[in-house]
């Protein structure tokens, strides 16, 4: 028997939503962004690990450590403890955005619906859609490239194709990770969980072969690059913020994930498991493969599908790259095709339902990496490249999102008290409102402020420790507001 009325249930510290017919034919609800029934929260802290370790080890990551060395002037030991010390600090936004997903079974933008409004949590939804777009764009070029030196390995004549070649792989690997999410979250969590070990022994396996090939004392000895006169702080926080950074995005939306987590102890326990020390060792990985692979492969060559792309055997070639493939596969996934789907859903939930939003992320990633795609296909000539994308205006815009995480926190944990109305948060007539204006208050005001020292050349450390400095201005911002606006309606007289 249908109920006329949503309601929710507790247990065991978890919510249930007996759904009812008022949200069936609400306009803020389909089941694809529906609360998961708690039979359907099946992931361990194992699963919740994997899933980190498949998203961790990726071509970006493998490039942090260069990153840090040729532009924030960091030598290599300073450098790989920034990126463990980064992922470390990472985990508490990451364990308390995750709270209210394994409590209530919502996905990320559900739960923004608490503190921007229903469709004021739209924008938010939609900044992070983005960059998501942005990132799976950059993912399946790297793909792509895989694919092209798996074939070109495999098929004679295949070579000659050259850039079209990686064009023609961009797209076969874009619809193979389309082809995943749409399966589902069952999808996602079998490939993580799998491909989990494997990515873990095939890393082993690159790091074993580079060793002998380096003098690691040395490597560590290596002067930095930054000048002699500066001191080491202002490097060190200037990378610190960028590889905080890397992750933003996730910290945000860590609830479409952790909607899935039997407990918030797998959740907590998962994910430190699964971030810290993998994100620390593909990036150690990166700068021992790179400054071995003079000797290995003749020339200095910085990413890894291109360093194995240089040996001379089809065979391991062809190995390799499907293992690099499979790498970037769980990636892409899970990190940029799930929260986009999820923040297509929240524009019109009963016109798009996620086969809907995994269409519409491949478009955009598609659309925005249409420059480089042309280029590479010989159609166009430019000095835009793919690699002056991923440094330049990716990273400063996931800086962005800080202020968004502030707010989120200090909504759920200090002004909800860890408690929300669940069918309300699918209902346009419920207890939230519309756009909740505090929320877009808070958010507006530290992107302004950060945007106008950007452009206007003062108070540079706003936009030099931005997601630090955004995410603790959203989070006062967001308190300060709501205090504001309580006590202005508390003294108003009543009419």
């Amino acid at each position: 028997m249908t109920l006329e009325t949503s309601r929710s249930v507790e247990q065991d510290g978890k919510s249930e939503l007996h759904l009812g017919e008022d949200l069936q034919h609400s306009a803020a609800f389909n089941h694809d962004i529906a609360p998961t029934r708690i039979r359907e929260r099946i992931w361990s802290r194992w699963n919740v690990a994997a899933l980190w370790v498949g998203m961790s080890i990726c071509v970006p990551t493998y490039t942090l450590g260069g990153v840090l060395t040729a532009y924030f002037g960091l030598d290599v030991g300073e450098a790989l403890l920034t990126i463990l010390l980064a992922n470390v600090i990472l985990l508490l936004p990451l364990a308390l955005n995750a709270f209210p997903g394994t409590r209530y079974g919502i996905p990320f933008p559900v739960l923004l619906r608490s503190s921007f409004g229903i469709r004021g949590s739209n924008l938010p939804c939609l900044i992070r859609a983005l960059v998501g777009c942005g990132w799976f764009g950059i993912q399946t070029m790297f793909g792509g490239l895989a694919i092209h030196l798996l074939l070109s390995a495999l098929l004679p004549g295949w070579a000659g194709l050259g850039g079209l070649g990686q064009v023609i792989g961009f797209f076969v690997f874009a619809a193979a990770n389309l082809w995943v999410v749409i399966r589902g979250a069952e999808s996602i969590r079998w490939l993580e969980t799998l491909s989990a070990p494997l990515l873990l022994l095939v890393g082993a396996g690159l790091m074993v072969w580079a060793l002998p090939n380096i003098s690691v004392g040395e490597l560590l000895a290596r002067p930095p690059s930054r000048p002699a006169e500066d001191a080491l702080l202002p490097h060190l926080l200037s990378g610190l913020t960028a590889m905080v950074g890397f992750w933003a995005t996730l910290s945000l939306n860590i609830p479409d994930f952790s909607r899935y987590a039997r407990s918030q102890k797998d959740q907590i326990a998962g994910q430190i498991i699964g971030l810290p020390l993998t994100m620390f060792f593909f990036a150690a990985l990166g700068v021992v493969m790179t400054a071995a692979s003079p000797a290995l492969v003749g020339e200095t060559v910085a990413d890894p599908v291109n360093l194995i792309g240089h040996i001379d055997s089809p065979a391991w070639v062809a190995i390799a790259m499907v293992l690099i493939i499979i790498a970037t596969i769980s990636t892409n996934t899970a990190s940029n095709i799930v929260s986009p789907t999820n923040d297509f859903q929240n524009l019109a939930p009963k016109l798009i339902n996620r086969t809907g939003g995994v269409l519409l992320t491949g478009l955009t990633g598609t659309v925005l990496m249409g420059w480089d795609l042309l280029q590479k296909a010989g159609v166009i000539t430019s000095g835009v490249t793919l690699e002056s994308l991923y440094s330049n205006w990716l990273l400063g815009y996931s800086s962005l999102l800080g202020p968004i995480a502030g707010i989120m926190i200090v909504d759920y944990f200090v002004i909800r008290r860890q408690r929300l109305e669940l069918a309300d948060l699918y209902r346009t007539d419920g207890c939230y409102p519309t756009v909740n204006l505090t929320g877009m208050l808070a958010f507006a005001i530290p992107v302004a402020i950060m945007l106008l020292s950007a452009f206007g050349g003062f108070w540079n450390w706003l936009h030099d420790y931005g997601w630090f400095t955004g995410s603790t201005m959203g989070a006062l911002g967001y308190w300060l507001i709501h205090r504001l606006r309580l006590a202005l309606r508390t003294a108003s007289p009543e009419r």
